[in-house]
């Protein structure tokens, strides 16, 4: 639900995060509190906000987050960090020793399941 405090221009951003997750599929109740955690986290990066985590003052905007997840497999591919996790999901042993290029063409499976 949208604060008193916001100004207008945040009141149109928490609209079209909003509508933007009910787009994607996420319920009413999400759609709202993915907005509100966003319109709050750069209220707090612009110094709007009267308390905020340091967190929220120093991490990546979530407009910056969200340009790089839609390049996800740009020229060079995944990350490392992301082969990782994906690794992760499969179950794949000695995944924490291995570089990006072993992580790329690791079996699709772990050969104990």
């Amino acid at each position: 639900m949208p604060q008193r405090a916001w100004s207008d221009k945040r009141e149109r951003q928490y609209e079209h995060i909003k509508e933007s997750a009910l787009d994607r599929g996420a319920g009413e109740g999400r759609a709202e509190e993915i907005a509100a955690r966003t319109v709050d986290k750069e209220r707090a990066q612009h110094g709007e906000a009267k308390t905020s985590s340091k967190l929220s003052r120093t991490d990546m905007s979530s407009g910056r987050r969200g340009g790089l997840r839609a390049h996800r497999k740009g020229p060079r591919g995944l990350t490392r960090d992301q082969l990782y996790e994906e690794a992760k999901d499969r179950n794949i042993e000695g995944r924490s020793k291995m570089n990006k290029q072993q992580l790329a063409h690791a079996p699709p499976y772990d050969a104990q399941v």
